[in-house]
């Protein structure tokens, strides 16, 4: 009885096993294959378009995302999110701008470097990834971070090898943001033209900078501009006028069509350096001799006079919500205007419709701040000398780790590990290289001469176009 029995017993467990083993191959026969099935399989991702690429594989996603983390039975809301897929054996990069995220395949300079995938996402309540309705209150560098998270969270997967965060400007905030609350993500971090406003209440860094960026005689031929400008405001004011009604432009938000005329002249010089160069100090027109229609155009081709209609605000709505909550931005002095400015630099809640609350909180950014200076750990900033947000810029302490700061010279808004001086440009791309789990790579970058270390990638006009959004106005 008791042979019978381990008999029995014996061939329950063949079966047993012959049952589970034919169950994993069934898994793994059943398994998509194709990138698209294997994206689509995931909960809550839905595909809006594949577009060609040549080398790639592009895909335009949306993500379904709980409106607040904290409480996610509380409704969701259909986040974008793109893929550029390459092969799910190299490094993939994580590339936020802060902002809308372009339908447009592209990579940024640390995807060229590793040759790896690219995945961006758009930030939460810039259209279309905005809840309906908007609770404005669930819109902070918390939430956002979280998002972030939930999207490696679905991708790790597929994509299992190092991950890299990188941004530009916003976006590199946002990849600080992501770092501070979710340190155990990403492999490394990379930074560009981040800024950090400490403390809200005091700027004096943004006027020190300014008072010495370029040459003395540039800095004069600009602010001469914003006096002329400013002295001539009824024929200007009747020229903005005049477009606007063409263009359909309404100044509901800002109040008066003044304080939007007023709050672009103010924003030319920092315009200027944020976008130009040095060279382009050659085209600002001598302001005395100009004509009214010249100064308007100049002013227009630097700053753009539909930033401040509600047409031109409407899409930055939760920049601007963000920067009157938490992020705070530049309150600049500009003494060569005399008494001719009636505003001054006007304060975020002027660019946000009177209907959205908002309300500051000092600690969002003090709290950032300390957690970089003390917990940095493999994280790169790059920063561009005539940017003026370089003024309240990312710094590191002494407990931080594996982590570097550089600026590029004579760079603006747009500065990159490509325009470092040789040796920060070689160390830049060998750590980037290392942190992406591409050791072998890594090393012959040390090993080699500083001006033969290159992107694995080599560079695509269409696709490496630069990574920070165009935002010539007081926007980062």
């Amino acid at each position: 009885m008791s042979k019978a029995l381990r008999w029995l017993l014996s061939l329950v467990v063949l079966i047993g096993t012959v049952s589970t083993a034919g169950a994993a191959t069934a898994a793994t026969s059943t398994e998509p294959s194709d990138i698209k099935d294997r994206l689509l399989s995931i909960p809550g991702m839905t595909l809006v378009q594949e577009k060609p690429v040549t080398g790639y594989r592009y895909f335009v996603l949306t993500y379904t995302q709980p409106v607040d983390h904290k409480r996610p039975s509380r409704g969701t809301f259909e986040q974008r999110v793109t893929v550029l897929h390459k092969d799910t054996s190299r490094p993939t990069v994580f590339a936020t701008s802060g902002y809308n995220v372009s339908v447009n395949p592209g990579r940024s300079e640390p995807t060229r470097i590793v040759d790896g995938n690219q995945v961006s996402m758009e930030y939460r309540f810039f259209t279309p990834s905005r809840p309906a309705p908007a609770d404005w209150s669930k819109l902070n560098i918390w939430q956002a971070a979280s998002d972030q998270h939930r999207i490696f969270k679905a991708l790790k997967p597929i994509y299992n090898e190092n991950w890299l965060a990188t941004g530009g400007s916003k976006g590199g905030m946002t990849a600080t943001y992501y770092e501070r609350f979710y340190p155990r993500d990403m492999d490394g971090v990379v930074a560009y033209v981040a800024p950090n406003d400490v403390d809200n209440r005091e700027d004096s860094r943004y006027d020190r900078f300014l008072a010495g960026v370029g040459t003395k005689e540039c800095r004069t031929a600009l602010g001469a501009v914003q006096r002329e400008a400013l002295v001539r405001r009824e024929a200007l004011t009747a020229l903005y006028a005049a477009r606007a009604e063409a263009e359909g432009g309404t100044f509901t938000t800002t109040g008066t069509l003044d304080k939007a005329f007023e709050a672009v002249v103010l924003d030319l010089v920092w315009g200027f350096w944020q976008y130009q160069l040095a060279a382009d100090c050659a085209t600002v027109p001598a302001a005395a001799t100009a004509t009214d229609q010249e100064l308007f155009d100049y002013i227009d081709s630097i700053v753009g006079w539909s930033a401040y209609t509600d047409q031109g605000l409407t899409p930055y709505t939760p920049y601007y919500y963000q920067a009157g909550t938490e992020l705070g931005g530049p309150t600049v002095r500009q003494p060569w205007l005399g008494g001719l400015s009636r505003y001054g630099y006007q304060p975020p809640r002027n660019f946000v419709p009177r209907s959205i609350p908002m309300s500051f909180d000092r600690d969002a950014m003090r709290d950032i701040d300390h957690w970089v200076q003390r917990n940095a750990t493999r994280m790169l900033y790059v920063y561009g000398e005539n940017d003026p947000w370089t003024a309240e810029a990312f710094r590191l302490g002494r407990h931080a780790k594996d982590s570097y700061i550089y600026t590029a010279p004579g760079a603006n808004h747009g500065a990159n590990v490509a325009g470092l001086v040789e040796d920060e440009r070689a160390k830049a791309t060998e750590r980037i290289l290392s942190w992406a789990g591409l050791a072998p790579q890594a090393a012959a970058a040390a090993a080699a001469p500083d001006s033969k270390v290159v992107p694995l990638a080599p560079y695509d006009r269409k696709l490496d176009r630069s990574g920070t959004l165009q935002q010539p106005t007081l926007r980062p």
